[in-house]
Order: C-alpha cells, then sequence, then structure tokens
C-alpha cells in the first residue's frame, strides 16, 4: 500500500459505522468485497464467489469472515494490522450458516449495496427470520464527508487527470480515430499516477452528442468538436473524472453559441456550491442559464455526482435531491448540451464543498481547446 492510501485509512470508521447502524436499530452491518469494505478496513479483497463478509456489530467487536485460502492476504492487509479478528471457513463448509451463527438471535442486519444477489439470498436463507435492508443509509453517512486525508487524495487524483488533459492536443487530430486517442489518453493515465484507467470517453463531432459515447472507430475530421471525459483511480484508492472540450481547426458557429453558454452554466454553478445549500440548487444553478439560454431540453442528465471511492456516489447533484451541503462533500458539476446528430458539450471539475464554499480540484482552463487539423 502506499503512502497516500494509509493517509486515508482511519481507525475509527467501524466505530462509527457501529454507532450508526445502533442508532438505526440495525444488529450487524454486513459487508462483502467492494468499496465499502475498502473504506471501512482498507482491504481490497477479490470479489469471489467464495463468500468474504465483515461484520460490524454495534454491540460486539467487529469480525471478518473470509474463505480459507484468503487468509494470508486478509491478514497482509490493513484489516489485519488493524487487529481486526478474522474467522476462516474450509471448503465444503457453509459460511453463510457460519454467518448466522456469530449473528444468532439478530432481528436486522443491513447488507452493502454492492452485495452480489447471490450472497443476499444465501444470507436471507441462511437467517430465515432476520429482516435485511441496505447498509448505503448508514455507511453513506460516513462516505460522503470526505476527511482532509480523503480530500487531499482527491486532489493528487484531480491534479493527475489535468496533467494527461494538457497532453491530449499532442494526440487528438484530424484522421486518427477515437479509438487511437483513446489510447493514448488511456497510456497516460496510468503514466500521471494512476493504478487503473476507469473509462475514456473522446465523443466526436456527432458522438459528443452520446453523454457516455466513450470510444468508436469513427475518423476524427476537420472541424469537429471532441469531448473529452477521462477518469481512473489512483493507488490512494480514489478516483478522478474531469471533462473539457476540444475542436480540431475551426469549429461550428452554432458550436460555439451554445458553448458560451454552457461556459456561464458551469460557472454559476460551482459558484453556487457552499455548506447549507441543497444538492438540487446547484443543479437548478447551472440548468437555469442554460435554459435561459435556449438549451434547456438539451441539458439531459443531473449537473454531477458525488466522488471518492468511486467515481459515482453520494451526494448526486440532481432535482429532487434537498440534502444540504456540508464541507467535506465531493462531487462533480457538468452541466452539458447535446444537439443529436451533430456535436455537443459538458465542462466538468471535481468540486469539494469547503467552509469558505467551494474548492475546486480540476485547475485547468474551461477555454475550448483548439488543435490542429
Amino acid at each position: 500500500m502506499t503512502q497516500s492510501a494509509r493517509a486515508v485509512s482511519s481507525p475509527d470508521r467501524m466505530t462509527r459505522a457501529a454507532a450508526l447502524a445502533d442508532v438505526a436499530g440495525l444488529d450487524a452491518l454486513l459487508v462483502s468485497p467492494g468499496p465499502d469494505l475498502r473504506y471501512l478496513t482498507g482491504y481490497d479483497a477479490l470479489p469471489l464467489e467464495r463468500l468474504t463478509c465483515l461484520v460490524v456489530r454495534p454491540a460486539d467487536d467487529p469480525l471478518l469472515v473470509v474463505p480459507a485460502l484468503e487468509q494470508l492476504a486478509a491478514e497482509a492487509s490493513p484489516a489485519g494490522s488493524m487487529g481486526l479478528e478474522i474467522i476462516t471457513w474450509d471448503e465444503g463448509q457453509d459460511p453463510y450458516a457460519l454467518v448466522a451463527s456469530i449473528l444468532r438471535g439478530a432481528q436486522q442486519v443491513a447488507v452493502d449495496n454492492h452485495m452480489w444477489a447471490e450472497k443476499l439470498l444465501s444470507l436471507r436463507a441462511a437467517m430465515p427470520d432476520c429482516g435485511q435492508q441496505l447498509a448505503g443509509d448508514v455507511l453513506r453517512e460516513l462516505r460522503m464527508r470526505k476527511s482532509l486525508a480523503e480530500i487531499e487524495a482527491l486532489r493528487e487524483a484531480g491534479a493527475a487527470i489535468d496533467r494527461v488533459h494538457a497532453g491530449v492536443p499532442q494526440w487528438l487530430r484530424a484522421g486518427r480515430t477515437e479509438r487511437e486517442v483513446g489510447a493514448d489518453i488511456a497510456e497516460a493515465i496510468r503514466a500521471e499516477g494512476h493504478a487503473r484507467v476507469d473509462f475514456v470517453i473522446v465523443g466526436s463531432g456527432p458522438n459528443g452528442a452520446s453523454p457516455h459515447h466513450e470510444l468508436s472507430d469513427r475518423v476524427i475530421e476537420a472541424g469537429d468538436p471532441v469531448v473529452v471525459d477521462i477518469g481512473g483511480t489512483t493507488s490512494a484508492g480514489y478516483c478522478s473524472d474531469s471533462t473539457r472540450m476540444y475542436v480540431v481547426g475551426e469549429p461550428p458557429a452554432d458550436f460555439l453559441a451554445y458553448y458560451a453558454v454552457l461556459e456561464r452554466a458551469q460557472a454559476e454553478a460551482v459558484t453556487h456550491v457552499r455548506p447549507g445549500v441543497t444538492c438540487a440548487s446547484v443543479d437548478a444553478a447551472a440548468r437555469q442559464v442554460i435554459t435561459d439560454g435556449g438549451f434547456g431540453d438539451r441539458f439531459i442528465h443531473r449537473t454531477g455526482h458525488g466522488i471518492g471511492l468511486e467515481t459515482h456516489e453520494d451526494p448526486y447533484i440532481v432535482a429532487g435531491n434537498d440534502l444540504l451541503l456540508e464541507p467535506g462533500m465531493a462531487f462533480s458539476v457538468e452541466p452539458g448540451i447535446y444537439l443529436p446528430e451533430l456535436h455537443g458539450a459538458r465542462i466538468e471539475d471535481i468540486v469539494v464543498c469547503s467552509p469558505e464554499g467551494v474548492d475546486r480540484l480540476n485547475r485547468t482552463s474551461h477555454d475550448l481547446v483548439v488543435v490542429g487539423a
């Protein structure tokens, strides 16, 4: 594990999770491999068909149930160094019955939102008299309020993806395919400090009107606006996500008209961020500018999503979400305008709600970048 990964580990996370579970009237949180397990223990367990399950109990110490063949890996992970009790099960043993015996008499448990259906149903069969609900309602209260160490990890991720955007003009030009440009970008994402490439979107010309287009064999042409939305996960486990706009040669006049509207909308939404305003109001700040500019029906998605150990997590910046922003909440601000069969545009920054207002983690310019045809 890297120094940054150790820096974001927090030994009291399970204590806080157990306390919240107690307030929620739960006998236990059951957490399988995935972002919640990494958040609570630092253990990046393999998502196997064999059951690995963290059991967090308000009235007792937490413990980790793992297959015997994963014992050494668990002990070598941060979970092992924090003194967490590790209970193993052997091939041929029923691990669900083992968890049920640990929780004998439990009336209500919560399972993490990413638990595989086959594991959830097996736990239900092993504990037929115990109610089950999602643990996300409890764990999101911890995860969406980032610590200072987590914010710094996100800042490092943002700076790394900014450096990749700075290199895009050398790869993006007429005559190359989106897939060829995307391959260069993916290589740069790894070179700039990411352990994993999560996505590369290169949406040229009409493909830019599809927000999640990713890559194709379309040959980029002179005059194409190009959406470049890229992100990855660093060795510390935290994600990057940033979108900038490029154009090959002379941009179309109709594109320039709505790109100016989009720039104002994104800036207005970022400026609106501060403690005490709702997630919905940030969405509304961007949407109002785009609607006033005549493109309201062309903004077809929410304004943003939380980010941390996952690219998409709470809080979501969307109409109807009246959650009040608090210091430490990190999320994207990414309004877009999309004209089917023509082109599209999106500008995206990761920001953190700070006590003073807003901290923008992506620092590259929002100006349209013109590259040679």
